[in-house]
């Protein structure tokens, strides 16, 4: 913990920090901040917003008593951080007894454990800083048949103190995680004297700083126990008997708060000046905190920077809200919130739920319902189509690709997204040609229908649009997928000159201009206009196609055209001059492709 002000910038600022488990946790004014790498390299970050101290209560703000308050709120408030920055890197699965908190008691778990913690770690301090001296004091009285005098006694309990929690400090530090905790100690340090320096706040600049700070915990730590010698003693004096045993450790617990007080007020009143007059009462904890604090890595330095900024930037502007860390869950957690998402904004599709979580994690769909974790980044992505899918847009933009026939095709408002039954219309043609034939896609879009027959068939693909922007994207298409197409930008037939094809094939826009308006929003609004409408009666493009298609045809050539609902009769009633033509059905029996040979 330490706290820092920088006296070049107009305003002052003063924030502390605390190391948490791969990372750390910076608290000012008005805001905390706890940036946390997770284990795919990710910074995470929580904040909360804190009541500043000029808003609390007078008394509150009174010397000493401030000092019992920082105490205390540090020694809650570091805990729950600890715990929580734990919870980025995922829980184990929770007891029944757990569960039965959770749900019928609606007590918080964490909670609970924070506060076991609390008060286990409050026994343990007890024991070791206490109850030990004392008793090895006794111990030596009983050796040496002596019985020392009150300021004998709390001094060498005081010495025999500072003993304990140095060795138990060093053998923490042997510890690796502990180690990594003390690494990024350093990390929190380094970053503050590099915002106290007026030093732009870089990962080089920090590296270059200190990692010993006059405000440390690890300073607090040691003032706490030097004033609790004197204080005890001056206590012991006053009461003007011989305290011993369990009376003497619950004087001490009583007088824990002020101790507290008076160490707060102490490491402040040091804080302000470097006279090295001062010096020696420094000396102590600047020199173990050359334990408590390693020289961190760049990444460790990044997190703090992270933390310290957050917080800086909260403190400057009220209007920034308050986040959460992203927690690992379980995949059938994550299906049920995002089945939830989807029905409050009006998608009343499970499927869709399913779609996202699959996609993203690069699962079946059936293997979505486990107990297996998902990690941060995983459901940062899931949480970025649902936000997007909520808004309307459809859910293939949302993922950015379509399978479409065994093929990766990216989509965008670019282009219609290709559709399942489309894929009839590349069975087809497969029957119908081979690596020596010419094919002609007509309105090809994202270039899905060329890709697959040129992948499946091997023939020689041309592919036209008159939007430049499709062409583009059925470009890169081709490329991801190692499809050789030729891509050419044209009205129809206009710019094809005399090119003749074994074969034609095409999807064109076949909705009615009047029908646009009553499609569902998400084709509506967002897939593009020009790719749906069909004019009046939806049967333009299929006109122009029954007019000139002749012309491009070798003998024998065959037209393929998939068509809307309805629609496949009309359009063979328009392909005069066809030996034969044929209506197709799809897999739900309905007249999907219209089959003609010249």
């Amino acid at each position: 913990m330490s706290k820092s002000k920088n006296n070049q910038n107009e305003k002052q600022v003063s924030i502390g920090g605390q190391a948490v488990i791969e990372g750390v946790m910076m608290r000012g004014k008005t805001a905390m901040a706890t940036a946390v790498r997770d284990e795919d390299g990710v910074i995470r970050l929580e904040t909360k917003r804190v009541k500043a101290q000029d808003k609390k209560n007078l008394f509150f703000r009174l010397p000493i008593i401030r000092g019992v308050v920082s105490f205390i709120s540090s020694l809650v408030v570091g805990t729950k951080v600890l715990m929580r920055s734990a919870e980025v890197f995922g829980e184990e699965e929770p007891t029944k007894f757990e569960k039965f908190l959770a749900s019928k008691l609606k007590i918080n778990v964490m909670s609970v454990i924070s506060t076991i913690s609390l008060v286990l770690g409050f026994a343990l301090a007890i024991l070791l800083f206490m109850f030990l001296p004392q008793l090895i004091r006794t111990g030596l009285e009983s050796l040496f048949s002596v019985k020392f005098g009150v300021w004998a006694k709390s001094f060498i309990e005081g010495g025999l103190k500072l003993l304990i929690f140095v060795g138990y400090v060093y053998l923490s530090s042997l510890i690796k995680d502990i180690r990594r905790t003390f690494m990024y100690h350093g990390a929190e340090h380094k970053t503050i004297s590099c915002f106290e320096s007026g030093k732009e706040l870089t990962v080089e600049n920090a590296k270059q700083c200190s990692k010993i700070h006059d405000r440390c915990g690890t300073t607090f730590m040691v003032f706490v126990m030097v004033i609790s010698i004197i204080t005890f003693a001056v206590a012991e004096s006053i009461i003007g008997q011989n305290v011993e045993k369990l009376l003497r450790i619950l004087l001490k617990i009583a007088l824990l708060p002020i101790v507290a007080g008076l160490s707060y007020e102490l490491l402040k009143l040091l804080a302000k000046t470097k006279s090295k007059l001062v010096l020696p009462l420094k000396v102590p904890g600047m020199l173990l905190q050359k334990i408590t604090t390693r020289e961190p890595t760049d990444d460790m330095i990044e997190v703090a920077i992270k933390a310290f900024m957050t917080v800086y930037e909260m403190d400057n502007n009220p209007n920034i809200l308050e986040q959460e860390f992203i927690i690992p869950k379980k995949r059938k957690e994550i299906l049920q919130s995002v089945i939830k998402t989807l029905n409050e904004n009006g998608i009343d599709e499970q499927a869709e739920a399913e779609w996202i979580i699959s996609l993203c994690l690069d699962i079946k769909r059936d293997e979505i319902d486990t107990d297996d974790m998902v990690s941060p980044k995983f459901i940062e992505k899931i949480n970025g189509v649902v936000n997007e899918r909520i808004t309307g847009r459809p859910l293939w933009y949302c993922i950015g690709d379509v399978d479409f026939f065994g093929y990766i095709i990216k989509v965008d408002e670019r282009v219609l997204i290709p559709r399942p039954e489309t894929e009839l219309l590349v069975e087809q043609a497969k029957k119908c040609v081979d690596k020596d034939s010419n094919v002609l896609d007509l309105c090809t879009g994202s270039g899905a229908i060329a890709i697959a027959i040129n992948k499946e068939t091997n023939a020689n693909v041309i592919a036209v649009d008159i939007s430049i922007d499709a062409l583009n994207l059925a470009k890169e298409n081709a490329k991801n997928n190692n499809a050789n197409v030729e891509f050419v930008k044209s009205d129809m037939f206009s710019q094809l000159e005399d090119k003749k094809f074994d074969l034609i094939v095409s999807n064109p826009p076949y909705i009615k201009s009047q029908d646009i308006l009553t499609l569902q929003s998400e084709v509506r609004d967002f897939e593009p206009n020009l790719a749906l409408d069909g004019g009046e009666d939806g049967l333009d493009f299929y006109r122009e196609i029954a007019k000139n298609s002749k012309n491009h045809l070798k003998e024998n050539g065959i037209l393929l055209l998939e068509c809307g609902v309805g629609q496949a009769q009309d359009i063979k009633d328009l392909l005069i001059g066809f030996t034969k033509v044929e209506i197709i059905k799809d897999y739900n029996e309905i007249e999907r492709i219209v089959k003609a040979v010249l």
